[in-house]
């Protein structure tokens, strides 16, 4: 018996371009608009409850209605990081370049595990402009992935295969009694900590490294640490450093780490999602060059080069090892293929965890040929011109201490009204009260740390739409505000 069928018609050429054309009239329109409407909307509370409540669409949808709804209910409630006072996170605007190739790797949809179609050669393009951006050899190798953390634990995974002194892929974590050991700086980034808990490391083999008085990481502890673990009959297997930390933007003695790495056999990996571009800049051109030395970095071009997320990258120095980590292609069927067969080059899918793969590399690949890596560098030093700024205004504007020095483009800092000062739990609660005002009021945003145990707000400037105007704003804000905090928290 045949089963009556009712398949929707493909969709006609006009009828592509008439909703395409809304669909580019709503990215305009949201794009052009940001500058003039608040930097942040809390979804309110009825909209969040439709949301989770209604249930799965049994019969399909005019597409109009559809953009419609997206018009009414989701365009009004953005993250807010487009907007140019908004400071929170590390969190940038995207590039429009990038917004459009988005739409065009999606309409060719490849999978880019492997074979012989230009989407793979795009990626490995991508791939070798980095390599010649932050020094590594031609014959390295990486892959674009989700973002830094996938990027953290694909070259974790590669170090502890390369210094585990036993077969990991066979054996697991249960071919040896001594334990494996990874290093971190009290600054380093949470991700490290999840890809050491994800690869059965485990929390408690890692080791805190102190950082000196500009939050950096101290050599001669972490050399201490190592030779103790030694001893001990661990076995350290890696160090993480950090090109701009997310809470400061710190950049850890990159040489000198090396150095120890050297010395004791370990796998030197540099996170540097956030401030590894800022190699291109001629303030941190010289200090990042150090780069070259790791064995593996993790960066995000979707941080500080504005590439819509997810676009991270990792690259390898040692592509054997890479792809003796994540291959099950047995030896006698490997193929380092060629340019112009069936297959093409040895499949991408052979140097990570992940099968099926989308073309994250388009974007990146049209967006440093949109900007070039010089228009980067001037963008990336207006950026950290605008922190230095930032920090001036701070130290010179009454109630207001930066407690940081300024790391990159990041600026951490605290309301300090004279009446409260020397009393650090009323500083932590005011500072909290501020925080979240300026949040909710939509007129700026900021993010917060903790440095040293104390509470302090920060703002990282990633966002090409900042002016300098927007950072004298902000300080007017901080003081309004802060007067209104601290009026209502002595009533309290």
């Amino acid at each position: 018996m045949k089963l009556a069928t009712t398949r929707p018609a493909p969709w006609t050429s006009d009828e592509i371009k008439r909703v395409g054309y809304q669909v580019i009239d709503l990215i305009a329109q949201h794009l052009s608009a940001l500058p003039n409407e608040p930097v942040f909307h809390s979804v309110p509370a009825s909209l969040a409850e439709q949301f989770l409540s209604t249930p799965v669409p049994i019969a399909g949808t005019n597409p109009d209605r559809i953009l419609e709804e997206f018009r009414n209910t989701i365009a009004p409630y953005p993250f807010g990081n487009g907007h140019p006072r908004f400071w929170g996170w590390v969190n940038s605007p995207p590039t429009v370049i990038g917004i459009l190739a988005e739409a065009l790797a999606a309409s060719m949809n490849p999978s880019c595990a492997g074979g012989n179609h230009a989407a793979i050669y795009v990626e490995r393009q991508v791939l070798n402009w980095f390599k010649e951006i932050l020094g590594f050899p031609a014959d390295s190798m990486g892959l674009l992935v989700s973002g830094g953390s996938m990027a953290s634990l694909t070259a974790l995974a590669v170090a502890r295969h390369a210094k585990a002194g036993f077969d990991v892929r066979r054996q697991g974590l249960q071919g040896t009694e001594r334990k494996l050991v990874l290093y971190l700086s009290e600054e380093g980034h949470s991700c490290m900590q999840k890809a050491a808990e994800l690869m059965g490391i485990g929390s408690e083999n890692i080791r805190t490294v102190a950082v000196d008085e500009n939050f950096r990481m101290r050599v001669d502890d972490l050399d201490a640490q190592v030779a103790t673990d030694l001893a001990a009959g661990h076995r350290p297997f890696a160090v993480a450093a950090s090109t701009g930390t997310v809470n400061t933007g710190a950049i850890d003695p990159l040489q000198e780490i090396a150095e120890v790495c050297r010395y004791h056999g370990l796998w030197f990996h540099v996170d540097g999602a956030y401030g590894a571009p800022a190699i291109l800049t001629t303030q941190y051109r010289e200090e990042l060059a150090a780069i070259a030395l790791a064995d593996s970095i993790g960066i995000d071009p979707h941080k500080w080069l504005s590439i819509p997320v997810e676009a991270g990258l990792v690259l390898i120095k040692d592509a054997g090892l890479m792809r003796d980590t994540f291959s099950l292609v047995p030896p006698y069927l490997r193929t380092d293929g060629s340019l112009t067969g069936v297959g093409g080059l040895p499949w991408l899918s052979e140097y990570g965890f992940q099968q099926t793969r989308g073309f994250r590399a388009l974007k990146v690949w049209m967006a440093l040929k949109h900007h070039g890596v010089d228009g980067y560098a001037r963008m990336m030093e207006d950026h950290i011109e605008l922190a230095r700024y930032l920090y001036d205004r701070l130290r010179e504007t009454p109630n207001l201490e930066p407690m940081a020095p300024a790391g990159l483009s990041i600026v951490c800092f605290r309301y300090t009204p004279e009446v409260l000062r020397g009393d650090a739990t009323r500083l932590d609660a005011i500072n909290k009260m501020l925080l979240e005002r300026i949040q909710l009021g939509g007129r700026a945003f900021l993010s917060s740390t903790v440095l040293r145990g104390t509470f302090v707000l920060r703002a990282c400037i990633i966002n090409y739409r900042t002016q300098q105007a927007d950072l004298d704003f902000l300080i007017d804000l901080l003081q309004r505000e802060g007067e209104a905090v601290l009026q209502k928290a002595s009533t309290l």
